[in-house]
Formats: structure tokens, sequence, C-alpha cells
């Protein structure tokens, strides 16, 4: 009888799972990635991988949560920390959208990571974009203007730019929202 796992150890290899798991989802696409990829990428079994996940749908919805949900407590305190509205609101960006942008556009079937999530688990796709707004809400102080910001956002996606032409774009954007104060004038936010 094999030796049962520690706490850590049991962890750790739902970590290496999970990495394998995502790269597979980005480099294969969710159609096209079998548990055979997942396994033979952690370097496991796929028996072992099946008492780990239920499916390839319950894997891909525990990759999406650990690499974006787990993002959230970052993103909220970012959002209500004290300083420039500008550079929080784009640390928010940096947190959720960047960042998982940086290695989905990296790989050949990232493009469809999202739309994926959105088809397999629309609650924690929703909850993920519920996240955003309210982070955004509380940096701009209107849920109106986070709302225009979060589908403008959106709009920076389309063309499915390059990271530092992504980074330009959201500063630009960050800009229009909270613009810089008028110096000496004390100015105020439009």
């Amino acid at each position: 009888m094999p030796a049962r796992l520690t706490e850590s150890q049991a962890a750790a290899r739902r970590t290496q799972v999970l990495e394998a798991a995502r790269w597979c989802f980005l480099h294969f696409g969710f159609s096209k990635t079998s548990f055979e990829d997942i396994a033979k990428r952690a370097g496991i079994s796929r028996t072992l991988l099946y008492r780990i996940f239920e499916d390839k749908e319950d894997a891909f919805t525990a990759v999406f949560v650990r690499w974006l949900v787990a993002r959230h407590p970052e993103a909220r305190k970012a959002a209500s920390a004290s300083g420039d509205p500008r550079e929080r609101l784009l640390t928010v960006c940096r947190v959720m959208v960047l960042e998982p942008w940086a290695d989905m556009s990296a790989a050949p079937m990232g493009s469809e990571f999202l739309d994926v999530c959105a088809r397999i688990d629309p609650e924690i796709e929703a909850r993920h974009r519920g996240v955003a707004l309210r982070c955004v809400e509380a940096i701009l102080g209107s849920r109106p203007d986070a709302e225009v910001f979060l589908l403008a956002l959106d709009g920076l996606l389309a063309d499915q730019p390059k990271v530092p032409v992504l980074q330009r774009r959201l500063r630009i954007l960050a800009e229009r929202f909270v613009p810089a104060r008028s110096a000496g004038r004390g100015g105020t936010r439009r």
C-alpha cells in the first residue's frame, strides 16, 4: 500500500497538476486537451488525475479559480488602499487583467481561455467580473463609471494586443477616468 501524502505534499501535487493543466489548456485549447495530456505534463498517472478531478471541466474550473480568482484579495487590497486613485486603478488592472493577459497572449490557445470559462462555469466568471466591478467602483466612486470602464477595458482586448500595447492602453484609459489633478488648483475629478 502506497504511503499517504502529507497535507503539504498533497497541496504541492495539486499545484503541480494545476500548472500542468493550465499549460495544456493555454497551448492545446480546451477541446483538444485530454486528461492524458494533463497527466503526462504533470508527471502522474491518468488514474491519479481522476482522483484529483472528476473530469476535464472540473480541472478547467480549478485552473481558473487558482489562476484568476486567487488574484481577488490582491485586487481588493489595491482598490481599498490609500494613495493616488489612478495608480490604484492601474494596480487593479495589472493584477486582474495585465498579468493574466501576458500568459494568455503568449500561448497559442490563450485567447479562448476566458470564453471557455464563461461557458463551463458562468458563476465563477461572473464572480470574477463582479470583483473587478467592485474594485473599480471603489476607486472611481461610481458604479456607472466602473461599468463603462470595464466595457472599455474589454474593448482594449478585442484585437488581442501585445502586452506593451495593452499597458499603454491601460494607462490612457486610466488617465481618462482619473485625470491628473491640476497643478496649483487642487483640481478634482471631472
